[in-house]
């Protein structure tokens, strides 16, 4: 493949090696990264020779800074065949991830969020650095966390799912460990040398351990029981008034913070991640697939990448405005069967 390639492969010594390549954009994922990593991580997955897959992001940014929200943004508004088909395709490629047969190795060093953490999270080994910051910032946008946010944030500890899902707060490395979306700590100085040991290395684990490092105490591990208790509502309605009704400073923070996102998205966010506790990871993600027809024919998502992405302006006019005049039956139409139902 050329140097311009938006994804490269290699085999070195044990270990299959992905490289998203494009580190101008933060290694946004686009559908032609999706369509050139999965097959090839079928090919691997037959081949004797890859022991182990080691994917990583091009320079000194970003892991991957989600999908390409722009390009989504304009398939979305033409009614373009792209959109869905990029969700589906992608969707597939995190449940190839989730499924796979021998260690999947991911080096996080940098900006990781949304599509980033669906090429990451679900993988056996997820190791990051000082570098790293972790969102699902989807509800700023008028979306949702997907990518199998609706199995693995109701699997982090307590409510921390919830928060991040619903806030969309950005996180380093010690909380990243503290709620189990990575799995082990290096530095970023260490990397070229784990990944020398981690391609030819008989054992894995062993080999990460002599390059880990101590994060230190992770702020969320203070907040965790403000967390659990605020956060443990039965309706959004309920978390931002035990949020204002605190009094903490971290509490109006969080309530602050809620009001500047999508009253659909929020209420739909709920809904996906209660239900998720109770899926199994392939339905979670027929689930996402279902939930983002419905994102095609409303208003928010359009509506919040104009505001955050397009324009700038970081002021959204979402639709409807409030939380009370979300309706219920809108929420509901989230999750309702689709003519093409995503096949795993």
């Amino acid at each position: 493949m050329s140097e311009e390639a938006e994804v490269l492969f290699e085999v070195r010594g044990r270990a299959g090696i992905i490289t998203l390549n494009r580190p101008k954009a933060l290694n946004a994922l686009s559908l032609t990264m999706v369509r050139a990593i999965h097959p090839q991580l079928l090919a691997w997955a037959d081949d004797p020779a890859v022991e182990r897959i080691i994917i990583r992001g091009a320079g000194d940014k970003a892991f991957c800074a989600g999908g390409d929200i722009r390009k989504l943004h304009d398939w979305g508004r033409a009614k373009e065949p792209e959109f869905l088909a990029f969700y589906g395709e992608e969707y597939r490629l995190n449940a190839c991830i989730k499924h796979y047969p021998k260690p999947y190795i991911a080096l996080l060093d940098g900006i990781t969020m949304g599509g980033g953490v669906g090429l990451s999270v679900h993988g056996s080994h997820r190791i990051g650095t000082e570098k790293l910051t972790f969102a699902m910032p989807e509800t700023g946008i008028g979306l949702f966390p997907d990518v199998g946010g609706s199995y693995f944030l109701p699997r982090c500890p307590g409510e921390l799912g919830m928060y991040l899902g619903l806030t969309g707060a950005r996180t380093k490395l010690a909380d990243a460990l503290y709620t189990g979306i990575v799995t082990h700590a290096t530095s970023s100085a260490a990397l070229p040398a784990l990944l020398d040991d981690l391609v030819e290395a008989d054992d894995i684990d062993a080999a990460i351990a002599r390059h880990q490092v101590d994060p230190g105490e992770p702020p969320l591990a203070a907040q965790r029981e403000a967390i659990d208790r605020l956060f443990a509502g039965s309706s959004v309605e309920e978390i931002i008034a035990a949020l204002e009704a605190d009094g903490s400073d971290w509490a109006r923070a969080q309530a602050a913070s809620l009001a500047t996102k999508s009253p659909t998205s929020m209420k739909v966010t709920f809904q996906q991640l209660r239900y998720g506790a109770s899926l199994s990871f392939d339905e979670c993600m027929r689930m996402e697939y279902r939930m983002v027809h419905r994102v095609l024919h409303d208003h928010d998502f359009f509506e919040g990448v104009r505001a955050v992405i397009i324009d700038k302006d970081q002021q959204p006019k979402w639709q409807p405005a409030t939380l009370a005049e979300v309706d219920a039956s809108a929420v509901d139409a989230y999750f309702a069967p689709v003519m093409d139902e995503l096949v795993l």
